[in-house]
């Protein structure tokens, strides 16, 4: 990949959309986390006001940290860059205490139910900024996520307004990454959503790293079935193309019913 090139694709895409929408700038989620590292880095490069916010719902403090570095880094850099902390922390437990809450019902379940809707509370509250500000919330999902496997929250992460990295692999987004000097505690990482309030990453979720999903979803291009592995590639194989079917409404547009002219 020619990541000088790259960059300045995307800069220039960010930079020609938000000027067509008569837009001032970009808001961004940074949660201390490569995707949303690079996003706000190609954002505040295009020269127009980018918007941090930072929304730490019982985060750990080392993604706390480098989130705070990285936006410090940005500031330093850039003079359209700002900042805005919002601690949503009350505001999850205080959803939490008003929703039904069975008892019987699955931990696993719950859990999952209350991420997503960490996510979603965050989604509300960059669409908020950008609507005070007249600024576009900028997606940080790259394609393993967006297109692969659907890991990210519908309507939570998932809801943007344009999506700069996300025909970008994983592995793309660290050369980027390290292309545009993104804080090198940042680019080693490991990644994590951060949606449980603990210390499980990505690939403990998912049960497959980065680099074995972009295999995965390169082979599945190419045509191949489980037939074609054994071992762990098949393990792999099989994780992918089962997150990839399932999440197939995330990836798809909302299914609309159509009324027959006859019957209008």
């Amino acid at each position: 990949m020619n990541t000088e090139k790259v960059a300045e694709h995307i800069i220039n895409w960010l930079k020609d959309y938000a000027v067509n929408a008569k837009v001032n700038g970009f808001v961004v989620g940074v949660s201390g986390g490569i995707d949303s590292a690079l996003t706000s880095t190609l954002c505040a490069k295009t020269g127009l006001p980018t918007l941090c916010v930072e929304m730490p719902i019982h985060q750990a403090q080392s993604q706390v940290t480098r989130a705070e570095e990285h936006i410090a880094q940005l500031k330093e850099k850039f003079d359209n860059v700002s900042e805005t902390r919002v601690d949503l922390t009350s505001t999850f437990e205080g959803f939490k205490a008003v929703v039904p809450n069975s008892e019987f019902e699955p931990t696993d379940k719950l859990n999952l139910s209350l991420a997503n809707t960490r996510a979603r509370l965050r989604m509300t509250t960059l669409y908020y900024f950008a609507g005070l500000h007249g600024l576009l919330v900028a997606g940080t999902g790259n394609k393993v996520e967006d297109f692969g496997v659907g890991f990210y929250t519908k309507y939570g992460d998932g809801g943007v307004d344009l999506s700069p990295i996300a025909d970008l692999m994983k592995s793309e987004v660290y050369k980027l990454a390290a292309y545009l000097g993104v804080p090198s505690s940042i680019q080693t990482a490991q990644p994590t959503d951060g949606l449980f309030g603990d210390s499980r990453t990505d690939e403990d979720q998912i049960g497959a790293s980065y680099d074995e999903l972009e295999w995965a979803m390169k082979m599945q291009d190419e045509g191949k079935t489980n037939e074609d592995f054994s071992d762990r590639k098949l393990e792999v194989f099989k994780i992918y193309t089962r997150l990839n079917r399932i999440n197939q409404h995330k990836m798809n547009p909302i299914p609309v019913c159509e009324i027959p002219n006859q019957l209008k």
